[in-house]
């Protein structure tokens, strides 16, 4: 039970990040021109909230960090010879999500401070850094887990961070560039809901898939806890993860176009349209073209 509330708040804390970070950044591209637009790492909230964000992503950084910790001391009774797999992957994450505690600091830092002053540029590459080593650590526990579906689970999560890596890479050489923005929030919204999906997957029986079950005598929670009893069984479980993950990829992408839609009909985007075409002549200015019109022709006869 404790694991599942693990996945359910690091899944509300991942998507409530990436949507407050496509809204802003949708928000900042529809008041600006493309020209003046660029990709910023964080986005400040008005008045004496400015840091909030900042704080709570710290503060959610630093629970998980402390619960990764906690997990790795488990007894796990699923070993492979005499190692078990469980903690040397939990201590692998959490080295990930000590990394990204140090670059939120740092942030936080930047914001407050003259000590540390940290380029959007490099923001960017170092996070891009940081979610591509999360992407080796991921892909390093699918290949030594004891569960199918653990394994599965694992795998398309260090897709989700793959494809974060590369968008972060992206801004950093070219931060003008909204889409790749955009994706970005959009990418940190999927990888919040495939954490929810992977705690229903492994923890909930009502979620598990048909063939599957969770192994009585091992510790509540611990990575291979969730195992197929046949081939055919492995085989079916994990092509419905893959099918729920194409629909969490519709679902991102209905989201994206939503938020656009809703933040693009609050700052009035058709009014800055309008704003932007040449203003129509007046009576006025259509007289004095007329009078100098008539000036013009005088002097040339």
């Amino acid at each position: 039970m404790a694991t599942l509330l693990y996945h359910v708040l690091s899944s509300s804390s991942l998507v409530s990040l990436g949507l407050y970070h496509l809204i802003c950044t949708t928000r900042n591209h529809l008041l600006k021109s493309p020209r003046d637009y660029s990709a910023r790492p964080y986005h400040p909230l008005p008045h004496r909230l400015r840091l909030l964000q900042l704080y709570l992503l710290i503060l959610f950084l630093l629970i998980a960090f402390i619960h990764q910790i906690l997990v790795s001391f488990d007894a796990d009774p699923l070993l492979k010879g005499r190692t078990p797999v469980h903690r040397f992957t939990s201590l692998q994450s959490a080295a990930v999500l000590f990394l990204f505690l140090l670059l939120s600091l740092s942030l936080l830092l930047s914001e407050i401070t003259t000590l540390l002053p940290l380029p959007s540029d490099l923001f960017f590459a170092l996070a891009s850094a940081i979610f591509f080593l999360q992407y080796s650590v991921s892909s390093a526990s699918s290949s030594v887990q004891t569960s199918d579906l653990q394994a599965e689970c694992d795998s398309v999560s260090a897709r989700i961070s793959a494809l974060s890596s590369i968008l972060c890479l992206v801004l950093a050489c070219q931060p003008k560039l909204f889409v790749v923005d955009a994706v970005l929030g959009a990418s940190i919204c999927l990888q919040g809901i495939w954490v929810l999906q992977t705690g229903l997957s492994l923890h909930v029986d009502a979620f598990i898939p048909e063939g599957c079950h969770k192994l009585l005598d091992v510790v509540s929670g611990v990575e291979g806890s969730t195992k197929c009893d046949f081939e055919d069984s492995k085989l079916r479980a994990v092509a419905i993860l893959d099918l729920i993950f194409l629909v969490h990829v519709l679902f991102v992408v209905i989201i994206t176009l939503v938020t656009y839609a809703v933040v693009a009909k609050t700052v009035g985007l058709t009014s800055r349209r309008l704003g932007s075409y040449e203003a129509l002549p007046t009576v006025a200015d259509s007289n004095h073209n007329h009078i100098q019109m008539k000036a013009l022709s005088g002097t040339q006869a």
